[in-house]
């Protein structure tokens, strides 16, 4: 394995979610901004927008230990092109900020967690001077495990909590086990961790829970990380120019298909279609509302959202779309047809470009591969919006000491080091000839580094984003270039940066959406079936859903 730090987040990052500034705790359905001032408990006193969240947010001091071969821009991650020699490497912790103390933390796993006592936890303990035991558990059930823990009194010392498991009553149980880190990092006092002062200002805003920073974020691009990817080495070959329009992609999707042949244009292209026709964000429900002419919409009331299910109807229709994406089949296989030859374009985690390409090109040295510009439904600029910049957090137990709360920054703040210093090399790859070896000036994981080195300490700190693929810099160079020019055409929606949990009795009341629009785009409903189903959510509560995030946003603010 070699560099792959994607700009989304560490190992697992390809599917994790995107979110940012703020939460909302639910009590009696009444709108608890969680990043407003007030109380242990999250009660609301005030707001957290402008100057009262300048009390309680870190300094950001950007890190200059190793500069980027591209900067960051509009949004995007910066890049990093080249290999850095380990000799070369600089460092960024020049000293153990842990006390020797010894702290438990909790986090999710995906995969068998290796043994406690491994060579890549003892090196990772011995340099930052705190000896972790890891409660890793299983990342599929992870929720479930969570939800348990905290209704208990038997809290770890620190818990990574991603934030898709934001959910019922989480938040609030959040503002009432975990501690404040204020104290240690509000304002100037996060200069005393010099990698999480280098935090972008955005993730922190989203780490202010119950009116105080609970929260270590993972800092993440607020640039869509869902690309249009395509076969740049077939396309080539066979003479097609990348579409530019929805009507160019149509009419070019039924040239490019040869059934006879196993070969289909392009796979579910929905994710795009919403890009394209300029739908808000589906990632966050919060992020599914936005002011629009003076009126709070919701994503599913636009004509945007319709054409953008009608336009990937016509996709489906036309028999250009493959027949595993027509049947529904595990998304996860669009990229194995895709690189297979089966499929000309699809739409994917753009960390996808990597892996796709490292993969292959072993196999096939010819094979390559692009994301394209995402286009206005009109062919002109399009006219994208942000998702959230930050997704997974860790928090501290209330009931640690004041020595235990500095350990685990100690831990965070050495998990924070950029790439191309001694300390991320040994974050993200472990102990040299025993985790990873030096190949062609390359890390390359072992056997065993591959087992041990995978999702603990990556999860509880983190650099601004960053995309570093050495071994392939021009998909570095592609991917960080996409990104700043689609950042240049991406807003933010009223609720960009808050993480909101809706009362319980609004819970579930779009969950039905995502399995109809692929009916949909199937043909399987009626765009009249969409219209109607907005119409019962409306009626069945999203109006007075409306209400409550109106005055939310009355109450509060926007956070953008």
């Amino acid at each position: 394995m070699t560099p792959n730090a994607a700009s989304a987040a560490p190992s697992r990052r390809n599917f994790l979610a995107s979110t940012a500034v703020a939460a909302v705790a639910v009590g009696g359905g009444m709108p608890l901004l969680a990043a407003c001032g007030g109380s242990q408990e999250g009660r609301k006193d005030g707001t957290t927008s402008g100057k009262d969240a300048q009390k309680i947010l870190p300094a950001f001091v950007a890190s200059s230990v190793v500069a980027p071969d591209i900067p960051a821009k509009n949004g995007s991650a910066a890049g990093f092109t080249k290999a850095i020699a380990t000799a070369d490497l600089k460092t960024s912790v020049p000293k153990k900020l842990g006390s020797g103390g010894k702290l438990k933390i909790m986090s999710p796993f995906w995969g068998t967690p290796p043994k406690g006592d491994n060579p890549y936890y003892k090196a990772m303990n011995e340099a930052i001077g705190v000896e972790v035991t890891w409660q890793n558990q299983d990342g599929v059930t992870y929720d479930e495990k969570l939800g348990a823990v905290l209704a208990s009194s038997d809290i770890p010392d620190a818990v990574v909590v991603p934030g898709w498991n934001l959910n019922g009553r989480i938040p609030s149980a959040i503002n009432s086990k975990f501690a404040d880190l204020g104290p240690y990092l509000s304002g100037d006092k996060v200069k005393d961790y010099p990698n999480l002062a280098a935090v972008p200002t955005e993730a922190w805003q989203r780490a202010i829970f119950g009116g105080q920073l609970r929260a270590i974020p993972m800092p993440a691009s607020y640039v869509t990380d869902i690309a249009p990817m395509y076969r740049k080495d077939i396309f080539e070959e066979k003479g097609y120019s990348v579409p530019k329009s929805p009507d160019e992609f149509l009419s070019w999707a039924k040239e490019a298909t040869d059934a006879k042949s196993k070969v289909w244009a392009c796979e579910d292209m929905k994710w795009t279609a919403f890009n394209v026709f300029s739908v808000y964000p589906g990632s966050d429900k919060a992020l599914w509302w936005n002011m629009r002419d003076g009126k709070l919409v919701n994503r599913v009331e636009t004509d945007e959202y319709l054409e953008a299910l009608e336009w990937a109807r016509k996709l489906f229709a036309a028999g250009v779309v493959h027949p595993d994406a027509v049947s529904g089949k595990a998304s996860g296989d669009a990229r194995s047809r895709f690189t297979a030859g089966q499929s000309l374009i699809y739409n994917g985690n753009i960390a996808d470009w990597w892996g796709s390409v490292s993969e292959q090109r072993t196999q096939n040295p010819d094979f390559d591969m692009a994301a394209f510009d995402i286009f206005g439904a009109d062919g002109g600029d399009p006219s994208l919006w942000a998702v959230q910049p930050a997704n997974i957090f860790t928090f501290v137990s209330k009931k640690a000491s004041e020595q235990q709360i500095k350990d685990f920054l100690a831990i965070a703040n050495f998990c924070a080091s950029p790439y191309g210093t001694k300390e991320w090399m040994l974050t993200n790859y472990g102990v040299e000839g025993t985790d990873f070896e030096m190949k062609d000036g390359l890390p390359t994981k072992t056997e065993q580094g591959v087992n041990e080195v995978n999702a603990a300490f990556d999860l509880t700190g983190d650099p601004a984003p960053f995309v570093a693929r050495p071994d392939f810099p021009d998909v570095t160079r592609g991917t960080v270039e996409w990104q700043q020019r689609m950042g240049a055409f991406t807003k933010k929606t009223s609720f960009f940066g808050l993480t909101i949990t809706e009362p319980n009795r609004w819970t579930n009341l779009a969950d039905d959406f995502e399995q109809l629009e692929d009916d949909v785009v199937r043909g399987r409903k009626k765009i009249s079936d969409m219209q109607q189903a907005v119409s019962d959510w409306k009626s069945q509560g999203g109006d007075d859903l409306r209400d409550w995030y109106k005055k939310l946003l009355d109450d509060n603010g926007s956070a953008s």
